[in-house]
């Protein structure tokens, strides 16, 4: 039979692929014993219909006179665009891009665009296999109308696995609903330098906090049967000099023990069934081509199973960037033989040009066949070679589908709330409460003041789209700062100036600024980010920092507010962290907020007055000065205080892990289980904390280690644990961390994973600067190598004291695989 009946009395009886009694393994392998070659490869690729960011998108290479060369990817892009849709899907399809997130459409016009583009994907080709449909969910559903949620470097701000976990349940939900089966997210790159554009995107700068929030990321997504991918794989965020797409110059051991344990982690922990690769070039291979990170490290050593995908037009820029392809067709083949699975957003490099290959000789069949049955693994196991799925079963009924419901507005405000960090309240803050001085007039100032765009990451709609339709507003509900403010504070009046612009000199608006300070009793400076793609913004892809000035004059700004003897509350909206020495010195107040989302408005105007108890902390450092580029907290000795033997001072203004709070705390009584462990044992470390202060509030509890003498150049401390404790006032619980001597494994000199034995200090405290709580363990034993399976988190039970559960009940288990929090 050459052509299948479609029928479906006899789709049942001919097409043992899409019955789902049999197991997903036998239904992958009939379908592809059925499929021709052709049809593999079609699986391999992906179609963007309606793109209409490329220029925006894709930053291009320079020529050799330093100015940028754009023919090489427009020739791309017309090629790729150029091909009838029914053309392109004559021997199938694997990915449809982005049906909701290039254009504004409400979700039902983006869902019937789904079905529609399903039809013809089922239609043209011979065995009908529906494609997946991917888009972006960095900072909640990347399409028009839907709730943008606080970006995840706010995220990180939280240090909480449950919250993060929600908020990726209900991304996930309304993606499901829509039709859409993967989403592009999480972002797991650890934070190695500040001035990276994309520093917005990450969840800070420690691999422990960057798994665990991942990791509940992942779980949420995967829950709510949406197809989680991590990204970038791998190096990425530790480009020189923090440029875009800069080569990265990092050894092996820094590698493997800074940037890959957090994608291990999720794939371990969260589960997540995809993975994207790096832009990025690692010691000058490039991770698209790279077949010991795709094949060796992710498949062979962690056993992952899933689908890796290109990041957008990669495969290409292994041609027209890297310069180590010849052309598209040949960069395909380095890909695909290196473990690119399926390429994105359109077919480049994976084209049918890869059966002639197949048919010279040149390429085995048995890479498009290992390619191949990993996507169509995932297309069974979502349910679309079932015999009874059809284009329109797979999406809701249109009017059920709301993409900004209260319940997403509660989570927004709720995350926001608790990434919002207070550096320092001086005298100013909160403005309200008993013993307040009495608030008459207020100004607020800055660029951040009067804009929500402020609030969302670069890969919000609002930001990452809507700027070609500014006609069309924000798509949703968006309070800024001087409305929340308003709202906040009644019987205050709020006079408003915007004092400059986010980066340019134009200083003309100074005067207004200073005057309306003067005559206040307060102000209140708002300064920071905008996010934007490729320099259109101060943050976001492509948006790198030469320095950690904030950007434009806002700094010369702060300092006239503050020449006006006016008490300044400065609050910065960034997705960055700015070295704030100078402004801290003039300020009567200091608050940090991570572009908070749609909600963000309310949540910071709350965190001022005083409605809300602060209880974010750092995912990153807050420098001192703006030159000297600090590295993060995770230095080995010599990167951290020399004691003189540098001029420069690398110790930051706020260290990882700070954020005060309108009440106060007291960690003690520590205890640990045992002073000598062997190198395959476990031991606790416990510790007190109570409530010192007048108001409910939460502190996170947190764990370091310090390896005193090891075979390689170890950090002065590291994460290893934390927990996110609520007390009310007078009241204590005991935070109980088990750790696993795995958790202090870290690669040697040949390359293999070892725990050591030796001391390590224990340190337990608030921040990675204050560690009140000091111990010593000893392992025991011979040196121990580890690799798969080894454990990756550290438990910790928080129990009330003087409180003894039930049970099974009473204790939260945090920093485990379930994400919760008490």
């Amino acid at each position: 039979m050459t052509a299948l009946d479609r029928t479906p009395a006899t789709d049942r009886i001919l097409r043992p692929w899409q019955d789902p009694a049999l197991p997903v393994a036998d239904r992958v392998e009939a379908l592809l014993e059925e499929m021709t070659l052709e049809e593999k490869i079609g699986q391999l690729g992906s179609r963007w219909i309606g793109n209409d960011m490329q220029d925006e998108q894709v930053a291009q290479p320079e020529d050799d006179t330093g100015t940028h060369n754009v023919a090489p990817m427009q020739d791309v892009f017309a090629a790729a665009g150029t091909v009838p849709f029914e053309e392109s899907v004559r021997h199938g399809l694997g990915h449809l891009t982005r049906v909701f997130g290039s254009t504004p459409v409400t979700a039902a016009e983006g869902a019937a665009e789904v079905v529609r583009l399903q039809h013809e994907v089922v239609k043209h080709s011979r065995l009908g296999i529906p494609a997946l449909v991917h888009e972006e969910c960095l900072t909640g559903f990347t399409t028009y109308g839907a709730t943008v949620y606080p970006t995840a470097i706010a995220w990180g701000a939280t240090f909480d696995p449950g919250l993060v976990e929600r908020m990726a349940s209900a991304i996930g939900r309304d993606m499901r609903a829509v039709g859409v089966h993967q989403g592009l997210s999480p972002v797991l790159d650890v934070v190695r330098d500040y001035r990276w554009g994309r520093v917005e995107e990450t969840l800070g700068e420690d691999p422990y906090l960057v798994a665990m929030l991942g990791s509940a990321y992942v779980r949420g997504l995967e829950k709510a049967g949406v197809i989680a991918t991590l990204k970038h794989f791998a190096g990425y965020s530790a480009s020189r000099a923090a440029r875009n797409h800069g080569p990265v110059p990092m050894g092996r051991r820094e590698l493997m023990d800074m940037i890959l344990p957090t994608f291990e982690t999720a794939i371990a922990e969260g589960g997540a069934r995809s993975v994207m690769n790096s832009y990025c070039d690692l010691d000058g291979v490039p991770s698209v081509a790279d077949p010991w990170l795709l094949t060796e490290v992710l498949r062979e050593e962690w056993g992952f199973t899933g689908t890796v995908v290109s990041d957008y037009w990669a495969v290409a820029f292994l041609a027209t960037m890297h310069q180590v392809a010849a052309d598209a067709e040949d960069a395909g083949v380095q890909a695909l033989s290196a473990g690119i699975d399926v390429e994105l957003p359109d077919t480049l490099g994976f084209g049918q040009h890869l059966a002639d290959r197949v048919r010279r000789g040149e390429l085995p069949e048995a890479l498009i066949d290992r390619a191949a049955r990993r996507l169509l693994t995932q297309k069974i196991e979502l349910g679309l070679l079932d015999p009874d799925w059809t284009p329109e079963k797979s999406v809701a009924e249109s009017e059920t589908v709301d993409l900004d419901s209260a319940g997403n507005r509660e989570l927004a405000r709720e995350l926001a709330e608790r990434s919002v960090v207070l550096l320092d309240a001086g005298a100013a803050l909160p403005l309200l409460g008993e013993g307040r001085p009495e608030l008459r007039r207020v100004a607020v100032v800055g660029p951040c003041a009067d804009d929500p765009r402020t609030f969302m990451g670069c890969y919000s709609f609002p930001n990452h789209v809507l700027p070609r339709y500014p006609r069309l507003g924000l798509g949703v509900e968006a309070r800024d700062l001087l409305d929340a403010l308003r709202a906040e504070l009644p019987d205050v009046e709020i006079v408003h100036e915007r004092g400059c612009d986010w980066r340019d000199a134009d200083r003309s608006g100074f005067a207004d600024a200073t005057r309306a300070a003067r005559e206040s009793d307060l102000c209140v400076a708002v300064v920071g980010d905008l996010a934007g793609m490729f320099g259109q913004g101060t943050s976001g892809e492509g948006c790198d920092a030469e320095d950690l000035r904030l950007p434009g004059v806002q700094e010369d700004l702060l300092t006239e507010l503050a020449a006006t003897g006016t008490p300044v509350v400065v609050v910065v909206v960034s997705g960055r962290p700015y070295a704030l020495g100078d402004v801290h010195d003039n300020a009567a107040a200091l608050v940090q907020a991570f572009m908070p989302g749609q909600e963000g408005g309310a949540a910071i105007a709350g965190v001022l007055s005083g409605r809300v108890q602060p209880c974010g902390k750092l995912p990153v450092q807050i420098p001192r000065s703006h030159g000297g580029q600090p590295g993060t907290y995770l230095q080995p000795p010599l990167g951290a205080d020399s004691h003189g033997i540098s001029n420069l001072d690398p110790s930051p203004l706020f260290p990882f892990g700070y954020g005060a709070s309108y009440t106060t705390f007291e960690i003690g009584e520590l205890e640990i289980s045992a002073t000598e462990v062997p190198t395959d044992g476990e031991f606790t470390v416990s510790v007190r904390v109570r409530n010192t202060g007048p108001r409910a509030g939460e502190e996170v509890v947190q764990l370091y280690l310090h390896d005193l003498l090891a075979q390689v150049t170890r950090p002065v401390r590291q994460l290893t644990g934390f927990a996110r404790v609520r007390l009310e006032p007078g009241e204590s619980a005991r935070a109980t961390f088990t750790v696993h001597t795995d958790r202090t494994a870290f690669t040697g000199r040949d390359l293999r994973r070892v725990v050591e034995p030796g001391d390590l200090d224990v340190l337990v405290g608030t921040s990675a600067s204050d560690l009140p709580c000091r111990g010593r363990v000893r392992l025991t034993g011979p040196l121990r190598h580890v690799g798969r399976g080894r454990r990756l988190v550290t438990p910790v039970e928080v129990t009330p004291v003087g409180v003894t559960p039930a049970p099974g009940a009473g204790a939260t288990r945090q920093g485990g695989s379930d994400g919760g929090q008490s």
